[in-house]
């Protein structure tokens, strides 16, 4: 199934209160700046990817911040919702229903349907948002690209394909292997 991106039912952009009356039914329903996008429930290996790199930011992670993983909302404004995949964000940032605002690091794992959406749209959002690191992972051919905004502009903070490793250090010091992330599935 492809992600279908949906027009408005009248002349008037969709906004997060719209969102929240769509129905509960597996998709993904996200807004950038006012369009409707839909895509199909992620596939198990993208769920591993997001769970492997869950616990290895997880296990890094200092006090004062705090990694979640989709699905949970992000917010910046009424026309823009996205699920990261994972997210870092402050403690004191945390909302009782989504992130409005101080996301750290957003991590997009990549699937046929969103791969484009990933690595342009939303890329180009998390940068003029503000958002300081931006990474994309890709599961199938294990691979991590990442980017350190520096001056409102994304810069390459690193790249790491098979069994290279990858040292960051925003939003924390992490090393990343992008081929050890899904070994323990691999059977």
């Amino acid at each position: 199934m492809t992600t279908m991106t949906a027009t408005p039912r009248d002349s008037r952009q969709w906004t997060i209160d719209d969102l929240e009356q769509l129905p509960d039914d597996g998709r993904r329903y996200e807004l950038l700046d006012g369009k409707l996008l839909v895509s199909p429930a992620p596939v198990v290996t993208h769920q591993l990817m997001v769970k492997a790199l869950s616990s290895a930011l997880d296990a890094v992670c200092p006090p004062e911040l705090v990694v979640l993983f989709a699905p949970v909302d992000w917010q910046p404004d009424p026309r823009t919702s996205f699920q990261p995949d994972v997210l870092v964000v402050p403690n004191q940032n945390l909302g009782v229903k989504n992130i409005t605002e101080g996301m750290i690091l957003d991590v997009e794992v990549l699937s046929p349907s969103t791969r484009d959406r990933d690595l342009v749209q939303k890329r180009a959002k998390y940068e003029s948002s503000g958002v300081a690191s931006y990474w994309v992972v890709d599961p199938d051919a294990p691979s991590v690209l990442a980017w350190d905004l520096v001056d409102g502009r994304y810069r390459s903070a690193g790249v790491a394909s098979g069994d290279q490793t990858l040292a960051l250090t925003l939003p924390f010091p992490v090393t990343l292997t992008p081929s050890a992330l899904l070994a323990p599935y691999n059977r």
